[in-house]
């Protein structure tokens, strides 16, 4: 591909243990039905609490793409 076109999409990962688990959680999710994946930026960070404890991590990301020919 001499010059490739690039598309992004967003999606949110989510883990009971880390932040750095949804980013691999989402990414994971993300590769079964998306190929060439390149890039990811992370738009947004939440979690959710019940009892005063974080119970799960939330993590939006924006992946970027190169679509097929």
């Amino acid at each position: 591909m001499s010059n490739p076109v690039y598309k992004m999409i967003e999606i949110t990962g989510t883990s009971e243990k880390s932040s750095d688990e949804a980013i691999q959680n989402g990414i994971a999710r993300a590769a079964k039905t998306v190929r060439h994946m390149n890039w990811f930026e992370v738009i947004e960070t939440r979690g959710r609490i019940n009892a005063d404890n974080v119970v799960q991590w939330q993590v939006t990301l924006k992946i970027g793409f190169a679509l097929d020919d």
